[in-house]
């Protein structure tokens, strides 16, 4: 069996980027990238919730678009991403989250639960993958859209842990107010990075915020031990 990591086939055309734990199996990780793709970063930080133990699967978001899209966070990059997130209709996004799921649920190196983890607009996948009642649990990090969408929250009954920037000039306090509203009673984690700008986990961007990136990190292992099953 071939373990390193590598493209793998979701459904026809639709591919994810697939990165398996040391030990060869291990709870799922859907993995839900930024407007910039599965690019450098996000498949780096597969790597690092792979060695962390999970089946972690990135599905390449932009499949019908631009397959594989590999984009940098500044100047015409940002200008394509920011295309590419405005074409990408709701119906796509369903089918594709029910793909998704499916797809990492059948492998065979998935032992134990299934988990959807996503940044800014992965971070509204992540959370619309839980209302799909596809997975165990997930984790948003400054999920861009979801005060849009909180007619979805109704449907949710797995845990969710959501993580906000202090400085976030994408995802005003009110956005965040909203969220925390429509999950009042229901199992969800709420965490706040003071000092840290939109996009602190990632460390190719100018808002990289090390100490928030790794306690975020770190409250997101802590949170997925808790939640998931294991083998």
């Amino acid at each position: 069996m071939n373990t390193a990591p590598q493209w793998a086939a979701i459904a026809t055309g639709f591919d994810g980027w697939l990165a398996l734990p040391p030990a060869g199996r291990g709870p799922g990780l859907l993995l839900w990238q930024e407007i910039f793709g599965v690019n450098a970063h996000i498949r780096a930080v597969a790597a690092q919730y792979a060695l962390d133990g999970f089946v972690v699967l990135a599905p390449d978001v932009f499949w019908r678009q631009q397959p594989r899209v590999d984009l940098g966070y500044v100047g015409a990059d940002r200008e394509r991403a920011l295309a590419l997130m405005q074409a990408h209709g709701a119906a796509e996004t369903t089918a594709d989250i029910a793909a998704a799921v499916a797809a990492l649920r059948a492998r065979p190196e998935v032992a134990g639960g299934m988990a959807s983890l996503g940044y800014c607009m992965g971070g509204r996948l992540a959370y619309l993958t839980a209302a799909g009642g596809g997975v165990d649990a997930a984790v948003a990090y400054y999920g861009g859209g979801i005060q849009g969408q909180l007619d979805r929250a109704a449907a949710i009954a797995c845990p969710l842990q959501f993580h906000h920037a202090g400085l976030d000039d994408h995802i005003p306090p009110a956005a965040v107010d909203a969220v925390r509203a429509a999950f009042t009673g229901k199992p969800a984690e709420f965490h706040r990075y003071a000092g840290a700008q939109h996009g602190f986990n990632c460390w190719a961007r100018a808002s990289y915020h090390a100490p928030s990136a790794a306690l975020a990190h770190g409250r997101t292992l802590a949170f997925l031990a808790a939640h998931l099953r294991w083998g």
